[in-house]
């Protein structure tokens, strides 16, 4: 039975539409993985009633012979997503008991479609992190084991339910949230793709805020093709979202010719960090030679305000973070602090949010409090907003000069332990997203593929940056990528 949680969404689609296999059974193998999977702790939130109602739906519609590609497909969504009359607590304590009353657009998007959701997956709180470590409902574990070392590693964050599930074969395909690369890091960490697409092309509507400027969802799955079959079912245009935009979605599928000749792939020098891992410089010249076997033209560019994205980006991400924070005030929903004889509104706010709010939120949202104060709002927030312009232009320069997509290493190296960074200076832990910030200051698509394993047997990923809108584009020449790299390793099954 659990084989075919193994599938595919591609494969999955095929199979069902022959009647080799129903929905339900499909959807029967991955509750049955999921529930044998507890030390993994990647699903919070278990919706098995509805899971079946759905996938029996979805049976009928197929019978119909008017299903969508990702009808019929088992999914896991990440706890940032609000789903109607299921907890959506984005591993919060402070949103303790939230059921929401609407959908957000992308899992409506997703069931109109005829998805089928098995359950909430775990994450950072508030998308706050890099390890899946500041959650509320403990670690979600990386699936893969460095050799012999029974070491809990983590599958990297925020997305890291997300990506722990797939890599594991727990479902199909999940939802990611990305806004300094949560959901290209946990990809890279787990051995699976992860696409963040353009700013604007999923809406954010019924997302639970982070930084509203950077936010973006998008599918991690077991492949480019899966990458690409999910994401068009999850873009559409969205009056609700003002940043929405009202473009075509294309056949994403369709584009997948895996031919890259003629096509410039830039090489940004400055991505060459000092310290970089030996294994993480060979996997980026490997993917350099691979996508120039396949006949695309490599050229060496310069991105020369990179060095700065990192503090820009974690001067904006609190920022917002505090202004969209603010709402969580025990009044309206949530979790509320029980209060003493005499204390006012204002104790009220501040013993709700001190028990219901996580440290690394809490770091945030002062770092991002104090940035926007009176004092030293143009010495940091307006100065980091005219950075981020100009990392803005150094790649639209780049693509203006005729670069089709940018390569470089997703991660600045394999998983690590969880725990390995407790005590170090948070700034460290932030240095994960070194790679993966700058996409998202500029509003770009960029995606993860995994493209062999380091010393210790543990996936590593590049990624591949495009032009925006051009997301068709960039999954072909990822798919270029995948066939060349031909990563098929899976994690050895402990749990």
């Amino acid at each position: 039975m659990s084989e075919l949680s193994k599938l595919t969404i591609s494969a999955a689609r095929d199979a069902l539409r022959k009647g080799d296999v129903t929905s339900l059974e499909l959807t029967e193998s991955c509750l049955s993985d999921i529930e044998g999977a507890g030390a993994l702790n990647a699903f919070v939130h278990h919706t098995p009633d509805l899971a079946r109602d759905q996938a029996k739906a979805a049976d009928e519609r197929i019978r119909g012979g008017d299903a969508p590609d990702m009808c019929g497909i088992p999914l896991g969504i990440k706890d940032l997503f609000c789903t109607r009359g299921v907890p959506s607590q984005a591993a919060s304590a402070i949103l303790n008991g939230f059921r929401p009353e609407y959908e957000s657009t992308v899992t409506q998007n997703l069931f109109d479609a005829g998805a089928v959701m098995l359950g909430k997956l775990n994450m950072d709180e508030f998308a706050m992190g890099s390890s899946n470590e500041t959650s509320c409902y403990g670690n979600a574990v990386n699936p893969w084991r460095r050799g012999n070392d029974e070491a809990a590693l983590t599958p990297g964050g925020s997305s890291g339910g997300s990506a722990s599930a797939v890599a594991a074969d727990l479902c199909l395909a999940a939802t990611g949230t990305d806004t300094g690369g949560s959901i290209r890091q946990p990809a890279a960490f787990t051995g699976i793709t992860g696409i963040k697409p353009t700013y604007g092309r999923c809406s954010r509507w019924g997302i639970v805020a982070f930084a509203s400027s950077l936010d973006q969802a998008g599918p991690m799955t077991k492949d480019v093709r899966d990458a690409a079959i999910m994401l068009e079912a999850m873009c559409s245009h969205d009056p609700k979202d003002s940043t929405s935009v009202d473009i075509p979605v294309p056949d994403f599928e369709a584009m997948l010719t895996g031919d890259v000749k003629g096509k410039v792939i830039g090489i940004p020098r400055e991505y060459h960090m000092e310290g970089m891992p030996e294994e993480i410089e060979k996997l980026w010249s490997d993917g350099t030679a691979m996508l120039r076997d396949a006949g695309a033209e490599i050229r060496d560019i310069s991105l020369p305000h990179t060095k700065y994205a990192l503090p820009a980006y974690y001067v904006i991400a609190p920022a917002e973070a505090s202004s969209n924070l603010a709402r969580y005030d025990g009044v309206r929903y949530g979790h509320r602090a029980k209060l003493e004889q005499g204390d006012g509104i204002t104790e009220m706010y501040e013993k709700t949010r001190a028990e219901g709010f996580g440290d690394e939120v809490k770091r945030r949202v002062m770092v991002g409090t104090y940035v926007l104060s009176a004092g030293f709002y143009d010495a940091y927030y307006n100065r980091a907003r005219k950075v981020r312009t100009l990392i803005k232009r150094d790649f639209e320069q780049v693509f203006g000069d005729g670069v089709d997509a940018i390569l470089t290493p997703a991660t600045p190296s394999s998983a690590f332990g969880l725990g390995e960074m407790k005590d170090a200076d948070p700034v460290q832990m932030y240095l994960n997203d070194v790679f993966t910030v700058t996409v998202n200051l500029a509003g770009l698509p960029g995606i993860s593929v995994p493209a062999g394993l380091d010393k210790q047997g543990l996936p590593l990923g590049l990624q591949l940056i495009g032009r925006p809108w051009e997301e068709g584009d960039l999954l072909n020449t990822a798919y270029a990528l995948e066939q060349a790299a031909g990563f098929v390793a899976k994690p050895g099954k402990w749990w």
